[in-house]
């Protein structure tokens, strides 16, 4: 039973209906999944977006979830709904390593929270996802264990930092998975694996358990096939924790039913300043028919200006650099996580443990965020960068006095190879140019697949939205894939 199901085309609402149905079981769907990940993911040159197989853990929730459908009764909103998670949300008695060295032996006492929601509401984790070593990162090559390969060519980059959720879901090796996005980490790889990326609001789901890099921007979204996939997992992901006293006590919608709502009517907000005349043309050519899908549908395209948006990269790279070097001071070999065997002195303990523990873009970016820190240096660049930020945030604020939502490209390029910006950290920083605004600002995004290139790697188009406006831009989203999909591309 169950042998006949294409794992790839699975969604949220077919894989619990096919539990629930009987055309399955539980269990026969987690070991079909960790059968397809053996044969995709873990062999060498392969995708490496699995860290760690949560195998006893998947088949005890899959046991559980076929002894309710034993007895008659209804499954829960997710149950049988099989999800790998990023490797910086702790999960209690299984190694979390955030990709990085210092934390190659770390086994967490506790859940996070986001984990612990979707298992209540019945989906069962396969495992553990590669990431850039503390989600700093663009293309997911900066992982201790192994760059990421992209599943639509193995010779290109998935993106960062989620790279490892973004290619599950693209080779259909988990159904949908968790990430995290702090300057754009959820959205760029969406859109180098072509599948759909949301980063909720600030504050909309519980950063409790996300093991810290920039703890003003750190969000935590889901990554799916659909935006309907997307809506029903925030839905369970979504409200206030008493754990996290950034997470908002702000009534959670349902998702699902909004999202089926016409578009008709809605103000679309096309910035100027993302689209450069640099950019590249086949990016371009896409969204720009993605908007005119979405004026058939009957949307009003309208330009507008984010003035402010020049500032991004350096503000958003001066904040998060600055809060990464106070997070990580942390890891310093006496607590927990890795310590240097070869330390004769405390303060060489120290230095060793920092220095053999943490990899190349971790070490650059704590010794940015500390010189932006330092004594003589902080009103230069912190507070200034602050001032900036509000600045940014006042952009978007005065331009929802005018749209419903605001469409852009997510990225600048579609997915570049192994190894081509590796070298050159700037270029690196860049391919989050379209995504860094709103996570300076803490409204929500989503990234939706809008077309291919030539090459036939995807290109995604990125919906930003008022905050904790969720429900609107899912529901564009939906319209979008719709108006796609009835037009035949």
């Amino acid at each position: 039973m169950g042998g006949d199901l294409d794992l790839d085309v699975l969604t949220v609402s077919s894989a619990r209906a096919a539990v629930q149905e009987r055309q399955t079981t539980a269990a026969t769907l987690v070991e079909n999944f960790y059968s397809k990940i053996e044969a995709k993911d873990r062999q060498a040159g392969q995708i490496n977006a699995y860290l760690n197989l949560t195998r006893e853990r998947a088949f005890e929730q899959a046991k559980q979830l076929d002894a309710i459908v034993d007895r008659g009764d209804p499954l829960p909103p997710l149950g049988g709904v099989p999800i790998a998670v990023k490797d910086v949300m702790v999960t209690r008695g299984i190694r979390t390593t955030a990709g990085s060295k210092i934390l190659g032996n770390y086994v967490p006492a506790y859940d996070c929270t986001a984990i612990q929601r979707l298992e209540q509401a019945g989906a069962i984790i396969l495992g553990k996802l590669n990431c850039d070593e503390f989600a700093m990162g663009s293309s997911n090559e900066n992982s201790a264990w192994g760059p990421v390969r992209n599943p639509r060519d193995l010779s290109r980059v998935p993106g960062g930092s989620s790279g490892g959720s973004a290619a599950s879901v693209a080779a259909g090796t988990a159904v949908a998975a968790l990430g995290s996005d702090t300057g754009g980490s959820v959205r760029q790889p969406a859109a180098f694996c072509g599948v759909v990326g949301l980063m909720p609001t600030y504050g909309r789901v519980s950063r409790y358990g996300l093991i810290a890099f920039a703890s003003s921007l750190d969000h935590i979204g889901p990554l799916t096939k659909s935006a309907k996939d997307a809506a029903i997992i925030l839905r369970h992901l979504a409200g206030r924790d008493v754990m996290d006293t950034t997470s908002a006590d702000v009534p959670v919608p349902d998702y699902e039913q909004e999202i089926g709502k016409p578009v008709r009517g809605l103000r679309i907000g096309v910035p100027k300043e993302y689209f450069p005349a640099e950019m590249d043309s086949e990016v371009r050519a896409a969204v720009e028919s993605g908007l005119k899908l979405l004026a058939e549908a009957g949307c009003e395209i309208k330009t507008i200006s984010l003035p402010h948006t020049r500032y991004a990269i350096p503000t958003y790279y001066v904040i998060a650099t600055a809060e990464a070097s106070s997070n990580l001071a942390r890891y310093d070999g006496v607590r927990y996580g890795y310590r240097s065997p070869n330390a004769r002195t405390l303060s060489e303990m120290y230095r060793r443990t920092r220095d053999e523990g943490f990899g190349a873009e971790v070490k650059r970016r704590i010794m940015l965020g500390t010189y932006a820190l330092s004594a003589g240096y902080y009103d230069a660049y912190y507070l200034k960068a602050q001032k900036v930020r509000t600045l940014i945030a006042q952009d978007f604020l005065a331009a929802f006095k005018e749209v419903d939502s605001i469409v852009t490209p997510t990225t600048p390029t579609p997915a570049f190879k192994l190894g081509e910006k590796s070298d050159d950290p700037l270029a690196m920083y860049l391919a989050d140019i379209f995504t860094v605004t709103a996570s300076l600002a803490g409204i929500p995004g989503i990234s939706i697949p809008c077309g291919n290139s030539k090459d036939g790697l995807p290109i995604g188009m990125q919906i930003l939205g008022r905050h904790f406006e969720e429900a609107t831009i899912l529901r564009v989203a939906h319209a979008f894939e719709h108006a796609r999909a009835s037009a035949g591309r």
